[in-house]
């Protein structure tokens, strides 16, 4: 066996924390033509379909609460993210602040 090599690398020059990019527009528009098509599919007279189609919604909607949730973890604010989203800072508040940690758990409590 030989010896372990010792890397080259400089750490602190090289910061551990740079962000990777596994998604972009692109991959985004795709999975949009992929839903269309479903529906378009369904729309032909496919009804066994249906189910899939109304379960991938859902689908949507939880990877959106996950997304906001996590961006509100890191310090965005309710109109940061309403903007993207093009609706009212109130109605994004409404929508997702009850799964914030150490927020009542039901989506009509006031606090």
């Amino acid at each position: 066996m030989s010896a372990p090599t010792r890397s080259a690398v400089k750490r602190r020059l090289t910061p551990d924390d740079q962000p990777r990019v596994v998604e972009n527009d692109a991959f985004a528009a795709f999975g949009r033509r992929v839903i269309a098509a479903a529906g378009r599919r369904i729309a032909t007279g496919d009804v066994d379909g249906l189910p899939d189609l109304a379960a991938l919604a859902l689908g949507v909607d939880d990877a959106l609460a996950t997304a906001v949730t996590g961006l509100r973890a890191r310090g965005y604010s309710w109109a940061e993210i309403a903007a993207r989203l093009g609706i009212t800072r109130q109605a994004a508040h409404q929508r997702w602040a009850h799964l914030e940690p150490g927020t009542p758990s039901s989506p009509g409590t006031l606090r």
